[in-house]
C-alpha cells in the first residue's frame, strides 16, 4: 500500500513525538494510533525513564489505546512509528489487531517488518497487518543518527582523562 498526504501528516506527528525524547536521554523513536484520521495515542520511548526494556513507544501506544478505547482489539486502526518495529513490537501489534503499520526508517539490525523477519505478514497467523515502510526515512534515521552521534560524543569526552597543569 502505497502512502499518502494523510499518511505523511501522522508521520510528522510521530517525528514530532521523536523529537521530545533524546532531551530526557531516550532513543528518539515516536508513535501514534490512529482511527478516523483522529489520534488516539501518541508517545515516544521511556525504556531509559522507566528501566523497562517493553517500554518502546509502539508498546506505549498500544496499552494507552487499548485502556481508552476499552478493548484490546485495535481494528480500523493505523500505527504510525518513526523506527521499523523489533520483534517485541511487531509481535504485539499483531496481537492488538492493528490493521495498518506505516514507518519511517528501516532497521537492518532488529527490524521485525520487513528487514529481518516480516512478523506482520506471517501466513500462520490469524492476523496479518499491512506495512508501508520508507515514509519520513531520511528524517526519521538522521534523528537516530544525531542522537547517537550526540551520545557517543558526550560519551568519548566524558571518559577522556583530563589535561590538568601539575
Amino acid at each position: 500500500m502505497q502512502p499518502n498526504s494523510t499518511d505523511s501528516h501522522f508521520m510528522e506527528l510521530a517525528l514530532q513525538q521523536a523529537r521530545l525524547a533524546p532531551p530526557i536521554g531516550e532513543v528518539p523513536i515516536g508513535a501514534v494510533l490512529v482511527s478516523d484520521n483522529r489520534v488516539i495515542a501518541a508517545a515516544h520511548n521511556y525504556r531509559e525513564i522507566s528501566q523497562d526494556p517493553t517500554a518502546h513507544a509502539e508498546i506505549i501506544i498500544i496499552r494507552k489505546a487499548a485502556e481508552q478505547l476499552k478493548t484490546w482489539r485495535l481494528t480500523n486502526t493505523t500505527l504510525y512509528v518513526t523506527l521499523e518495529p523489533c520483534p517485541m513490537c511487531a509481535g504485539a501489534i499483531v496481537q492488538a489487531r492493528i490493521t495498518r503499520l506505516v514507518f519511517g526508517a528501516w532497521d537492518p539490525k532488529a527490524g521485525a517488518c520487513g528487514s529481518i523477519l516480516d512478523i506482520p505478514s506471517e501466513p500462520r497467523f490469524n492476523h496479518r497487518v499491512q506495512v508501508t515502510g520508507g515514509l519520513c526515512k531520511e528524517e526519521s534515521r538522521e534523528l537516530l543518527q544525531e542522537f547517537f552521534r550526540t551520545k557517543r560524543g558526550t560519551a568519548s569526552n566524558q571518559h577522556r582523562p583530563s589535561k590538568s597543569v601539575p
